[in-house]
């Protein structure tokens, strides 16, 4: 058997027991749409690749069963207007773009609207989504569903540590901004300019919108990695959580991480509900203070990308002077030093303090930039 039939059949199976109200026909559009375009490609996956690729197609169907599916339209669309404008990062962008422009009326679910309907229009991803969905399914209904679906998953694309959309966003305003014959200064020409260059080195042409292509590929190529940077980081603290913690927080973890409510899991583990919850703190606890500030701290931040020396630990340039403004000396001058490449055990010798104080001062700062990035 194929593995595209294989994991057709699967997903055929999930389907009929959670949406058994739907019909076959839904079904079977809905397992194309996970599938994608080139199911044989399947074939030529490594099992970590693999791995990603059903972690993805479940990622969708989480999207698409709770908020699109079976749900009207105008419903549906509000549940993915409200998802998108949530992101506080975007959401901070936008209300600062809208406070320094002329139309101060306009609201971040008005900005989101136009930015989701210009990527709809122009987005080549999108387009050829679009018309994938109409090969998936001739039911209107269920095309709008995996059509919002298709987006919500594509917005939140991590993409530099931040969501695609935001991306996009910054695209819609330099294409917004005023422009054309009204900007141009009197005294000067406009001069025509053609969308490709010749070389002085060959005979042929360079195409300026290249540039795009590129991008777009960086983008999916970023996302890959990200992927990849993740289920290591899963991996680890799983065998971490085993060895050191207990075998049921592993199992806690991944149930966690497949979307499973915290009732759900105790039913899973077969445990009260109030042991899964300090089940989860225990988790919390051991993912932030021992896993990743002692254990693995250079895979978690860089799949994070919140490291001190490249990403400053993930803080805005206007985070980060606000952060370090609340330090005391002995934190500014600890942190100096660990940027500057100098281990715990040799900066608590210079500034005097014990290697676990010097730690204990490490943890506050790490908890407090984390405080600043969340705000």
């Amino acid at each position: 058997m194929r593995l595209a039939d294989k994991l057709a059949s699967e997903w055929r199976s999930r389907l009929l027991q959670d949406c058994p109200e739907h019909p076959s026909s839904t079904h079977e559009s809905i397992v194309m749409w996970l599938l994608g375009e080139n199911p044989e490609g399947f074939e030529t996956l490594s099992a970590q690749q693999l791995k990603i690729a059903e972690q993805a197609m479940d990622y969708r169907y989480r999207i698409l069963r709770p908020r699109y599916l079976g749900i009207p339209p105008e419903r549906a669309y509000r549940n993915l207007i409200r998802r998108l404008s949530s992101l506080v990062l975007l959401r901070n962008k936008i209300k600062t773009w809208v406070a320094l422009s002329r139309d101060r009326q306009r609201t971040v679910v008005d900005v989101v609207q136009e930015v989701i309907q210009e990527l709809c229009e122009r987005d080549r991803y999108m387009q050829q989504q679009i018309a994938w969905l109409g090969q998936c399914s001739h039911n209107r209904g269920l095309r709008n569903a995996l059509l919002l679906a298709s987006l919500e998953e594509y917005c939140l694309r991590p993409v530099r540590n931040q969501p695609l959309l935001a991306y996009r966003f910054f695209n819609y305003l330099r294409r917004s901004q005023r422009a054309g014959l009204t900007q141009v200064p009197e005294a000067e020409l406009i001069r025509l300019v053609s969308d490709e260059i010749s070389s002085d080195e060959s005979e042929g042409t360079v195409s300026l919108l290249d540039a795009r292509a590129i991008a777009n590929a960086k983008d999916a190529r970023a996302w890959e990695e990200q992927q990849l940077l993740r289920q290591a980081v899963q991996r680890e603290f799983e065998t971490y959580l085993e060895k050191n913690v207990d075998p049921t927080a592993a199992q806690w973890l991944r149930l966690y991480l497949q979307g499973r409510s915290q009732d759900e899991i105790a039913k899973k583990l077969n445990l009260p509900v109030k042991q899964v919850y300090r089940l989860r703190e225990k988790v919390s606890y051991h993912a932030i203070r021992v896993f990743t500030l002692k254990i693995k701290p250079e895979l978690v931040t860089s799949w994070l990308q919140t490291s001190l020396q490249q990403h400053g630990l993930g803080l805005t340039p206007t985070q980060w002077e606000q952060f370090c403004d609340s330090l005391t000396p002995t934190q500014r001058e600890l942190l100096t030093q660990l940027k500057a490449g100098q281990s715990l055990a040799q900066i608590a010798e210079v500034i005097h303090l014990k290697p676990s104080q010097a730690f204990g001062e490490w943890t506050q700062l790490y908890l407090a930039a984390q405080s600043f990035r969340n705000r």
